[in-house]
């Protein structure tokens, strides 16, 4: 049963408090100084070669098979699950030694990172449609709270304080243990969007009350349908988290493992038909495995830059201030006024180049003040760049495939990123140095800065040629 009324604020409450404490972590802008450093006392080729590649690879292999469990399982299973990864990945960053222990570290992170589809997922399934937007508010609200707070906490007690980098682990860890507890507590969905439906109880009423013809009955199915997919379509999160979405069947219809690979192909092909629509999500798989190759090894390079061991870094710092000038930007774009449909494309070309310019100077100027502020800049445009294609791609989609593409977006984005891994950064490709790494970055923004030149130069010039088509922001179909 949905909830509404005051009976939504429990779960949401009990969510909330979860996503906090989940990303309450002031170790995490600290992971790379601290494996290097004399706790782990592994080197630098270990770490960026050996060690954090593995992360890439589980989450890939991990992302599908887990989607489709958190469907049949009904989301509070592997929100359990999430949190007792975290806890393992924090037990094992205090005491686990050497870089096979470190690597199996690696691969239950990408269980937690395959596992907030669940997060995301979890409160559509009990409260009312009415509540989405006020719930999802909260739920993001308290998850960049819980990133921010860990952030800046632990630039303090490293900074003012003084503290131990174990003992921001050791911080970390009792908080995903707070979290891991909270999610117990979670009442138990009924339902989930494929594998448990509930069947439409306002038809059988409908049934029982009148003799109703068979157009009648579909009239009646087709608007539970649509309350359906507006259910799923507000479930997927707009940074990334991987979903899709497959068919709402009439009730008693039961459904397995084959008819939601069906539906998915067939979807997928009907999405993919439109030549806007294939162009943003385009720029969403290419640039979102660069911003994740960037920000995954940004605090290597930092410590390359300006070794920890020497002096004060201020990587927590850096990660709070990114992440609220990036919500600025994203805030910023309900003000932006640009015909998408004619400039959006030489926009994103423009953009791109500006990223592949911070990424450069990030690495060749070597002064950490630059790589910070570069950094800082990276990933303010990401965001703003991912929300406009967020909502170009949701103008040009019926609600029903809206889960869907920006599942395949991210699959695609990933298994893009687990490719430059193994070639550029794993120690079985070329393993190369993180200084090159990031010059391979920079390259690969300006190659997808230069592929969209061409072609909204070309777009542009077959528009203004033609017949002016009507202002506005969405996209054509």
């Amino acid at each position: 049963m949905l909830l509404s009324g005051p009976g939504w604020m429990l779960p949401t409450a009990l969510l909330c408090l979860y996503g906090f404490f989940c990303n309450l972590r002031p170790s995490e802008p600290f992971l790379t100084p601290y494996l290097l450093g004399p706790d782990k006392n592994l080197t630098e080729r270990q770490v960026f070669n050996e060690i954090y590649p593995v992360w890439t690879y589980s989450y890939l292999v991990l992302l599908f098979p887990v989607f489709l469990a958190t469907d049949y399982l009904r989301y509070k299973p592997v929100i359990i699950l999430q949190g007792l990864s975290f806890i393992i990945t924090w037990f094992m960053l205090l005491y686990a030694k050497g870089v096979l222990a470190i690597q199996f570290l690696e691969f239950f992170y990408g269980v937690t990172t395959a596992a907030e589809v669940a997060y995301y997922s979890y409160i559509y399934s009990v409260v009312d449609h009415n509540m989405y937007q006020k719930v999802t508010s909260y739920c993001r609200t308290a998850t960049l709270a819980g990133f921010t707070v860990g952030s800046v906490t632990g630039q303090l007690l490293v900074s003012v304080a003084g503290w131990s980098l174990y003992s921001l682990n050791v911080i970390s860890l009792t908080c995903v243990s707070v979290a891991f507890a909270t999610a117990w507590f979670l009442p138990m969905p009924q339902k989930s969007l494929f594998f448990h439906q509930q069947s439409s109880s306002h038809i059988n009423k409908a049934m029982r009350a009148v003799e109703v013809t068979d157009e009648e009955i579909e009239d009646i199915a087709k608007t539970q349908t649509l309350r359906q997919w507006e259910e799923a379509e507000s479930k997927v999160p707009l940074n990334s988290e991987a979903q899709l979405i497959g068919e709402q069947h009439a009730p008693g219809f039961k459904m397995n493992i084959v008819n939601v690979l069906k539906i998915l192909w067939r979807d997928f092909i009907q999405c993919y038909s439109s030549r806007p629509l294939l162009c943003w999500s385009a720029w969403w798989a290419l640039s979102t495995c660069g911003y994740c190759q960037v920000v995954n090894y940004a605090q290597g390079l930092w410590e390359m830059v300006m070794p920890s061991q020497d002096s004060v870094v201020y990587n927590g710092s850096v990660e709070a201030v990114s992440t609220l000038l990036g919500a600025v930007a994203v805030f910023a774009v309900g003000y932006i006024k640009i015909t998408w449909s004619t400039w959006g494309e030489l926009a994103l070309a423009v953009f791109a180049f500006l990223i592949a310019a911070a990424v450069y100077v990030m690495d060749t100027v070597r002064n950490i003040w630059v790589c910070y502020a570069c950094y800082v800049v990276f990933r303010s445009i990401y965001m703003l760049l991912i929300t406009i294609a967020t909502f170009q791609i949701a103008a040009s989609l019926s609600m029903e495939r809206y889960a869907l593409v920006f599942g395949v977006n991210t699959f695609i984005a990933l298994a893009l990123q687990t490719l430059i891994t193994l070639i550029v950064v794993d120690s079985r490709g070329l393993g190369l140095d993180i200084f090159t790494q990031f010059k391979i970055y920079a390259g690969y923004f300006a190659a997808i800065s230069l592929i969209f030149l061409v072609s909204g130069t070309y777009r542009a010039v077959k528009t203004c040629r033609s017949k002016p088509a009507p202002a506005g922001n969405s996209v054509d179909s």
